[in-house]
């Protein structure tokens, strides 16, 4: 049983559930001193974002939604929660017809390889989902059609004529992300119409210059269309009393930018699109136009709930008693709090969500991850070069989740992590606990013998660690909580360290004989208490203490193991991780960033166009203009000028000097030998403090780059330039 409390004094929650006993409360928000919005539940429905089936699942995805989620529901299990954790893919919209064009391939086969590649990487990471189904379900189809009929039917939507852009040879509507152009920010030749990945800017199609197909080059023109729309603007005045008012304890993150929408003011939402993969709208006389993936794709954890409970869904969907909540990616915040909620009120009979805990971003070596450039840690991948390393990636996401801001992962903090806490602290208090209990008593649990003063502030430090690692979890403080749990073997590394029974046993054995028992229950207590967090490892440690299951609630016991059990062989729990395999990795991140920057260069270069010619001069003015040919003498750096290069130039008369602003794009040592070309009659000028007597030529590449114009065969120093 769950309660939830809202209102505003801490205290006055604190005092009635000391009044009622609850064992499982979440403490959420804050209470009124007449408890009248007191609500119960008997059962918690999680789900997860529906991850795009357009590429495979990265260490983003993980640390940002799905271990997180699936921690909290590990945990309501371990307790005995009645709970459903709910995962898919989503099969349709933009990306995955992207994948396909580039391809060559259908759509149905990119979201086929893609849906099953999505579900094997979560079950190799121990993501237990009782269901992972797919937009694409049969279930899902109807189900998505049903909802849009019955808020058509009942007049939830407006229908709007809009100009969109449309390709008259492939004739097609385009989606925003199928149209490119020129940002008019940074004037990138290849601006998205949602963003420019080059400067980052959110963009409209609208305000690209120049829009064109991106997948043939064809030039765009607008044409009308008609489409339904969600009136989110109708809903204005529920939302922000159901958010701002009713749901303070959510996360600041997600709070902040539900208050930031719905200040700015709401507008109706298209929930159709002129497209050839989707739904079909299931009104007469819409063919070409699909739901809109936004639309369809949250439809999805209801549709797969059905696929998993045919008969016993509409429990988890419908009845109030049911604590929905939804683990999210920052990206997605809008859609599940304001937009979801906004589609579920409209059709009157479901549940909304009760509280979606949303993580920020997780970067990759300070760069942002990104599925296009490959720049990510593939779980599958990860799998091929750390076998059996599962835990170790959960553990470490989850001490470096972006639960209030973005985080970073670097390969360097993945091994001083495993080795420093994962096998320094915990594998190393585990071994010595079991190697030592196997050497003085043949891996048989010891009887407890009377305690000291030490073993009392033991057993007292690890009895308190389950109240705050609930406490934790309850208020979805994932990384704090695994910290705490992590405690425990700190505590009793200590512990061993202060009690040092290798050199007891020499004087008092009966007394090494409690100081083993109290260790190994502390081990045990490690099993149950990272179960949530590290499902593989707790599963092998229980099978080295022959613990049939983790029972929650008698995690911070000292009973745990009674006396005369008998252990299995100890074996380590955690190896160390070398140089090699950090340096492999990094390897393979330079290489991937050089290949990405090889792509771009080559992007920019075919879509590279010229500047416009300049107005036409008179040949009089081009005979003015002295331009030579001379020898690079020497070249060196101007001191305290990142710009400047210093040039002395053998012109056929007398050598002379000449700056030039191209330090930036050479080194002294490429030039010098070199014959280029000068204009050598501008007039002298001093800068900083030299006398520069002539201009060097050089071209501008498309990137910004300069090259210094060259011969390509050697002509005597002085020629002129005709």
């Amino acid at each position: 049983m769950f309660l939830r409390f809202q209102g505003r004094k801490i205290k006055e929650k604190q005092r009635w559930v000391s009044m009622i006993g609850a064992k499982n409360v979440t403490l959420q928000g804050n209470v009124n001193n007449k408890y009248r919005d007191m609500k119960e539940f008997k059962r918690t429905l999680v789900t997860s974002a529906l991850p795009y089936a357009n590429g495979g699942i990265h260490i983003g995805h993980l640390a940002g939604v799905y271990v997180p989620a699936d921690i909290y529901v590990r945990y309501l299990r371990l307790k005995g929660e009645e709970v459903l954790f709910i995962g898919g893919s989503d099969e349709h919209g933009v990306p995955v017809t992207i994948r396909a064009k580039k391809e060559g391939i259908t759509v149905q086969e990119v979201v086929d390889r893609y849906h099953n590649l999505i579900k094997d990487s979560f079950a190799d990471f121990g993501i237990s989902f009782d269901v992972y189904s797919r937009t694409t379900s049969d279930t899902h189809k109807k189900h998505a059609s049903d909802f849009f009929r019955k808020l058509y039917d009942t007049g939830k939507f407006v229908e709007l004529e809009s100009e969109q852009f449309y390709d008259e040879e492939a004739k097609e509507f385009l989606t925003d992300r199928n149209i490119k152009g020129e940002c008019p920010r940074c004037h990138a030749a290849d601006a998205y119409g949602d963003q420019c990945e080059k400067c980052g800017s959110t963009l409209s199609p609208e305000e690209l210059i120049n829009p064109y197909n991106a997948a043939t080059g064809n030039a765009l023109v607008k044409r009308p269309t008609s489409h339904w729309y969600l009136p989110l603007n109708d809903y204005q005045e529920w939302l922000e009393k159901w958010i701002l008012e009713d749901h303070k304890e959510w996360r600041p993150n997600v709070y902040g930018q539900c208050k930031s929408w719905l200040d700015l003011g709401l507008r109706p939402r298209a929930v159709t699109r002129d497209l050839n993969w989707g739904i079909p709208v299931p009104v007469e006389g819409a063919e070409g136009k699909v739901l809109y993936v936004w639309f369809d794709a949250p439809i999805g954890y209801i549709s797969n709930t059905k696929e998993l409970l045919p008969n016993d869904w509409e429990k988890w969907w419908k009845q109030e008693d049911t604590r929905l909540l939804h683990f999210i990616g920052k990206d997605n915040i809008v859609f599940h709090c304001i937009v979801f909620p906004t589609m579920l009120k409209a059709e009157g009979s479901y549940i909304l969500p009760e509280n979606v805990p949303s993580n920020e971003f997780l970067n990759l070596e300070d760069d942002k991850i990104s599925t296009s450039r490959n720049w990510a840690v593939w779980l599958h991948e990860y799998l091929v070069d750390f076998p059996g390393k599962q835990d170790v990636l959960r553990y470490v996401l989850t001490a470096n989740a972006p639960e209030t801001k973005d985080n970073n992962f670097t390969w360097k903090d993945f091994q001083a992590r495993n080795n420093n806490e994962l096998v320094a602290v915990y594998g190393n208090f585990v071994n010595r606990a079991l190697q030592l209990t196997k050497k003085y008593y043949d891996g048989v649990v010891p009887a407890c013998g009377e305690l000291t003063e030490t073993d009392k502030a033991t057993i007292e430090e690890f009895t308190n660690v389950k109240a705050e690692v609930e406490r934790l979890l309850d208020t979805f403080r994932f990384r704090d909580a695994q910290k705490e749990a992590m405690n425990l073997a700190r505590i009793g590394n200590k512990y061993l360290a202060d009690s040092e029974p290798w050199k007891v046993v020499k004087t008092d054995p009966e007394r090494v004989k409690t100081i083993m028992h109290l260790s190994l229950q502390l081990v045990a207590n490690l099993a149950i208490a990272f179960e949530p967090f590290l499902p593989f490892s707790s599963a092998k440690l229980r099978g080295m203490l022959k613990m049939e299951n983790a029972d929650w609630s008698r995690l911070g016991n000292t009973d745990l193991l009674v006396a005369g059990h008998q252990l299995d062989e100890p074996a380590l729990l955690f190896e160390k991780i070398e140089d090699d395999a950090i340096d492999a990795q990094m390897l393979r991140l330079e290489k991937i960033k050089e290949e990405n920057e090889r792509l771009k260069q080559l992007e920019e270069a075919k879509n590279f166009k010229a500047q416009p010619i300049k107005p036409n001069v008179s040949f009089e003015d081009w005979e003015k203009l002295d331009i030579r040919v001379g020898t690079v003498l020497e070249c060196e750096r101007v001191p305290k000028a990142d710009k400047l290069l210093k040039f002395l130039i053998a012109d056929g008369l007398e050598n002379r000097t000449i700056l030039s602003g191209i330090a930036q794009h050479y080194a002294p040592e490429e030039l010098v030998g070199k014959q280029i070309c000068f204009i050598a009659n501008f007039p002298p000028r001093k800068i900083r403090g030299i006398e520069s007597q002539g201009m060097i030529l050089s071209a501008e590449n498309f990137d910004g780059s300069l090259g210094v114009i060259t011969l390509d065969r050697e002509t005597k120093n002085g020629c002129p330039v005709v």
